[in-house]
């Protein structure tokens, strides 16, 4: 696959540039960009787990930014030809402004500091498959704090940003969002792994066994439809199952339960609530072990950790479905293949599979009659794993 990050990088500093010829003054263009994301481990049980095994990938979103002479917020989104505006003193969410409302959350982060906040131009480029699972939304905001970050040279830290867009996003949107996505999007170094433990912000390092793989994401195809309805019922199962549970033991949660424990409380719970709550008991013992494999470059044990999960998203939580399976199954059918599960919210979205690069072929192969079984036509993606957020153009005209 052709890298075209820095034909985009360039491209849209010209465009940027292209929207200042209007202005009579000199002003700084910072240029930053944030990766997307994939949460190998972890990412459906949120809020009662929040741990997870994540990555970044080479898949970008890039932001320019440049001060203004007035209050006014503008918003360029140059791959769709669409412009928003605002101001500072409307910084809420509007639904009719749509993408350009994730901008909100990183100019939240730097009002709420003190920095000197007046009118600020945006311009947007990127490249990350969108609604698969891939959080090109929170890389929006990651790239825009990136770059106002080097607009008003602070110091601020990876972490400490990282903590203030959750809390942002939650006061512009109303909704808790994954701290983790932050994390990653700010601290991911390539070729690298993240377990990502939100309790405590901290972030365990594994160098990636697979330098010799490529990693395919396949966008099924399938709608999502109904999809973020289920998703909230398994929350709310979860959510039942934690508070019977409690009755029977103070303080319990999700994370210090021992199997042992589970089983002799499992009589309290609905057969659906146990489904629900031994994926989550599961998935917790799941992530420090797939580490311990990544430390110890196990890449069978670490494939067995991927499909149980998978297996368990399948079979317990119910977030999978026919066409996800058949290409997991497919991928695990593949001689070569070190892991494949769903990502992304379920009930559709994509696969990711870590595949050898001499079994590529074969594995691409197998997937072939996906189309005329299912009728949906497969996006293909190959991605490696990135470094953060950065900087790629401070100053200038």
């Amino acid at each position: 696959m052709p890298d075209s990050s820095k034909k985009i990088d360039v491209d849209l500093i010209h465009r940027m540039e292209y929207e200042l010829k209007k202005t009579k003054e000199a002003v700084p263009v910072i240029l930053a960009k944030a990766p997307g994301r994939i949460h190998f481990l972890g990412g459906h049980c949120s809020p009662y787990v929040n741990i997870f095994l994540s990555a970044a990938i080479d898949r970008y979103v890039q932001v320019a930014v440049s001060p203004r002479q007035d209050n006014s917020l503008r918003y360029y989104a140059a791959d769709l030809g669409e412009r928003k505006r605002s101001t500072i003193s409307n910084l809420k969410y509007r639904r009719e402004d749509r993408w350009s409302n994730y901008f909100k959350t990183a100019i939240y982060v730097f009002m709420e500091q003190g920095f000197p906040v007046k009118g600020l131009s945006f311009t947007i480029s990127g490249n990350i498959p969108r609604q698969i699972g891939l959080s090109s939304s929170s890389a929006i905001e990651v790239a825009a704090a990136t770059a106002l970050k080097g607009l008003f040279n602070t110091k601020i830290t990876d972490i400490e940003l990282a903590s203030r867009l959750a809390q942002a996003h939650l006061l512009i949107f109303g909704k808790n969002p994954e701290l983790a996505d932050y994390i990653t999007g700010i601290c991911a170094k390539k070729d690298q792994f993240l377990l990502i433990d939100e309790a405590d912000q901290s972030i365990k390092r594994f160098k990636s066994p697979f330098l010799r793989c490529k990693i395919i994401l396949i966008d099924s195809g399938v709608s999502r439809f109904g999809g973020n309805g289920e998703l909230a019922a398994r929350k709310g199962e979860l959510k039942s199952a934690l508070k019977t549970l409690s009755k029977t033991r103070i303080g319990i949660n999700f994370r210090a339960l021992a199997e042992t424990e589970l089983r002799e409380l499992m009589g309290n719970l609905s057969e659906e609530k146990r489904r629900r709550t031994l994926h989550v008991i599961q998935e917790i013992r799941r992530i420090p072990e797939a580490g311990n494999c990544l430390a110890n470059e196990d890449l069978h044990g670490f494939a067995r950790e991927i499909f149980h999960s998978h297996e368990s998203l399948r079979d317990l939580y119910e977030l999978s479905c026919p066409e996800i399976d058949w290409l997991v199954k497919r991928a695990l059918e593949t001689e070569g293949v070190y892991g494949s599960r769903m990502t992304g919210n379920g009930f559709g979205s994509c696969t990711y599979s870590i595949v050898k690069n001499e079994a590529l072929n074969e594995y691409k192969s197998k997937i072939d009659d996906y189309e005329r079984i299912f009728g949906f036509h497969p996006s293909i993606y190959e991605v490696k794993l990135a470094s953060g957020s950065q900087i790629l153009k401070k100053g200038g005209k």
